[in-house]
């Protein structure tokens, strides 16, 4: 494209901003999105992008037509929230009980900026540009129902950004973090009741103590990645949810745990899912309590095309950000459903760092004070172009 990206993108800094700070204020959960997908419908009605609506209405999916045939390549951005009161110092705070304390509604603005560069530029363009608004990425999940509807038909390469602090050791804004392989770890999730026998406080004896049991299989299920798992080989056991009794002197039939796992390694993945599996099992034969286990695959790994990666760092030095590439040692034991569109055709997915200080504190994502670097906005909508542009035309 005989443009000049990086200024055209620049250009738009400041509406990208706008568009995020509308965004921020109206903040919505998981696939239910009303107000937020009708706001990207209305931007790109206004720039004269056609689009469907997916996911039952939630998803947004626009189109932009080259100038001449070619291939197909799409961006991504996701546009949910979460339940979180915002105690961010900034104007435009959401006052509805949620939050954008992820970045979401920037990843939407950043890429309504590319769409405007994009479209007012198509007939310089080869090939076709998908402009993928997905819900649900923190949960449950929006990328496999868009899949599932056709949101990827004829794809054939798929660009995404995340916006933040993700990236370990990054303490500057405006830096581009590549990864060359896994870029964020899977997020699998379980669930486990011990069943046992309930009884007075006082005569334990008469008792199968689900609390006594449900502290032994917690312990153990820490022990597999302490003692099971190589050093070496990223993963992640936590427990964020244990519930039993009602009263401190009643010892209660039941208990329930939940908890998440995370890893990078497909076999350590396997591994994790059946060894807490035999941890509930022998511990509750082992006190005479039954239980219920439930262990589901949420998110894949995400893991970049190498080529694809190299588009992106190629695109990051055209637009003369040479200095700003950095390299993704380790994967982020973070998840993203990001991974199921790049299980389906080949694609990167990045990092933008963008850190804004409070009192000398930097408050990371899902945090009630997360606060975003808007003026790496443009940097974000000229590596989206620039790629678009690199993989379409040449």
């Amino acid at each position: 494209m005989d443009i000049d990206i990086k200024k055209l993108s620049e250009a738009v800094q400041d509406q990208v901003v706008k568009w995020r700070r509308d965004l921020h204020q109206i903040p919505e959960i998981g696939n239910d999105l009303p107000k937020t997908s009708a706001y990207v419908q209305n931007c790109l009605k206004e720039m004269g992008i056609p689009f469907v609506t997916m996911v039952d209405g939630n998803a947004v999916v626009g189109t932009i037509e080259g100038g001449s045939p070619g291939k197909t390549v799409a961006l991504r951005a996701d546009m949910d929230a979460l339940p979180l009161i915002e105690e961010a110092p900034v104007d435009f705070k959401a006052t509805n009980g949620n939050m954008h304390t992820c970045g979401h509604d920037a990843h939407t603005a950043i890429l309504l900026g590319a769409a405007k560069v994009l479209n007012d530029n198509k007939t310089k363009l080869k090939g076709t540009v998908k402009l993928l608004f997905q819900p649900g990425e923190e949960a449950p999940g929006g990328a496999i129902p868009m899949i599932k509807e056709g949101a990827i038909k004829g794809v054939d390469a798929v660009f995404g950004q995340h916006i933040g602090v993700l990236a370990a050791g990054v303490f500057e804004s405006g830096k581009i973090i590549v990864s060359h392989s896994n870029v964020m770890a899977c997020r699998d999730a379980f669930k486990i009741k011990v069943v046992g026998k309930g009884a007075h406080g006082a005569w334990p004896e008469n008792s199968i103590d689900p609390i006594s049991i449900g502290t032994q299989i917690i312990n153990g299920i820490y022990m597999i990645k302490a003692r099971e798992i190589s050093a070496l080989d990223p993963a992640v056991i936590s427990i964020g949810m244990v519930h039993a009794g009602t009263a401190n002197n009643i010892i209660p039939m039941t208990l329930e745990i939940e908890g998440t796992t995370r890893s990078i390694n497909p076999q350590t993945r396997e591994r994790i899912a059946e060894r807490l599996e035999q941890v509930v099992k022998n511990t509750c034969e082992a006190h005479g309590a039954r239980f219920e286990y439930e262990y589901n695959k949420d998110y894949d790994i995400t893991a970049n095309n190498p080529a694809m990666a190299d588009l992106v760092i190629q695109a990051a030095k055209d637009l003369g950000y040479g200095d700003d590439i950095l390299p993704q040692t380790a994967a982020v034991m973070g998840s993203e459903d990001m991974s199921f569109f790049l299980n389906e055709v080949p694609g990167a997915y990045y990092f933008l760092s963008s850190i804004a200080k409070q009192d000398g504190q930097v408050f990371g994502h899902h945090h009630p004070k997360f606060m975003l670097d808007e003026s790496v906005f443009s940097k974000g909508v000229a590596v989206f172009v620039q790629v678009v542009a690199n993989y379409l035309n040449k």
